[in-house]
């Protein structure tokens, strides 16, 4: 084992991401571990929201045994707050790996920081609220003005889960390139949805059909609606407007379009919007026939034009040939168009939702504050 100070790693939510990331930790400790100088990573808190597991005297818990260790755990829930000052009290690093959408949690990221507590996370509540939290957890931040005694923070899963797309942009920015427009498709349900509505070369079921379906096949949230609604894509488009240095205050700031029926905004139940969905079937049907008499395709999108500073989500009609019309199943596409890169973008591309790769995006966050505390 090394000699040197160990690096503490505590995880908030052990779900499906949360399931992957430990499994992934494990890797990477053992990874750590080998190398030289040899990187002592020790996970000692696992929690959910009614179980924990602390380990005793700051010693590692053991990651493969860990979801059966907490499903067990009789130790008390400590409040979140005494969990944290519990923390800041570790022999050496801390970092906060947080698998949950808690936007209770997110608004304690500045707090946390200031203890010198790192975090790790793709909760894009933390980043898309309001725009003063924002500014709070980046002025906290030992990564955006805070004092170097603070901690990092990181979410690149914040925004298609393990694809580069948060760093690449940050990047693009960090070294003086002039980002003019970002546009793509940045939710992996309403991807799979239009993709099969209106594939390329024409078929594709009724709308209502293809939202069973999508359902069906654990694409959409427990309530489609929440899909539907355009709040998750304008969540990541407020993040990313916001790292190209719009100051956009939250997602419904900025015209956001709903594909959920007027009517149907009431529906009691998620089952209950599926079953009346057919009546309006009309609408997009008619969508689609417009569409395919101009040769193009209807895909839901967000775009962010940066001079003018406007943002929107919605749908929109693309070519065939249009790389977004491409798109297959579930991926997701994203692309910057900027001042270095010309008419062509530079796109990323590829599955853009799942528990391995959102995983894999916190993992390498995980990392990169690992390198840092070095």
């Amino acid at each position: 084992m090394s000699d040197s100070q160990p690096i503490f790693v505590a995880v908030i939510g052990v779900g499906g991401v949360g399931k992957a990331f430990l499994g992934q930790v494990d890797s990477l400790r053992t990874r750590l571990e080998q190398q030289k100088p040899p990187i002592d990573l020790r996970l000692i808190l696992a929690r959910r929201s009614n179980k924990q597991v602390f380990a005793e005297g700051w010693k590692a818990l053991e990651i493969a045994s860990l979801v059966q260790t907490l499903d067990n755990s009789k130790q008390p829930l400590l409040p979140f707050n005494e969990v944290i000052d519990k923390l800041a009290t570790a022999p050496g690093k801390v970092i906060l790996v947080d698998n949950t959408s808690d936007p209770t949690l997110a608004n304690s990221y500045p707090a946390i920081l200031q203890k010198g507590i790192s975090i790790v996370t793709p909760n894009k509540k933390a980043f898309s609220d309001s725009y003063e939290l924002w500014s709070d957890i980046f002025a906290a931040a030992a990564n955006g003005t805070g004092s170097s005694g603070h901690g990092y923070v990181f979410h690149e899963s914040s925004v298609g889960a393990g694809l580069p797309v948060i760093s690449t942009l940050k990047e693009l920015v960090e070294t003086g390139d002039e980002v003019t427009k970002i546009e793509g498709v940045f939710s992996g349900t309403m991807s799979f949805l239009f993709n099969s509505f209106m594939p390329v070369g024409g078929g594709g079921g009724k709308f209502s059909a293809e939202v069973t379906k999508a359902k069906d096949l654990g694409y959409t949230e427990p309530d489609p609606r929440d899909d539907l609604n355009g709040l998750d894509v304008a969540r990541k488009l407020t993040i990313l407007a916001r790292l190209v240095g719009l100051k956009v205050q939250s997602p419904t700031s900025f015209p956001v379009e709903s594909l959920i029926p007027k009517e149907l905004e009431s529906c009691s139940s998620g089952d209950e919007f599926l079953q009346k969905l057919p009546e309006f079937d009309g609408q997009m049907d008619d969508l689609k026939s417009s569409a395919a008499k101009e040769g193009k395709v209807v895909r839901f999108v967000g775009s962010i034009d940066v001079p003018s500073q406007s943002v929107k989500v919605g749908l929109e009609k693309f070519d065939a040939s249009h790389p977004i019309a491409a798109l297959k199943g579930s991926d997701n596409i994203i692309s910057f168009y900027t001042k270095r890169y010309g008419s062509n973008p530079l796109i990323i591309q590829g599955a853009g939702a799942g528990g391995e790769v959102t995983a894999m995006g916190v993992t390498g966050d995980l990392l990169k504050v690992v390198r840092l505390l070095q």
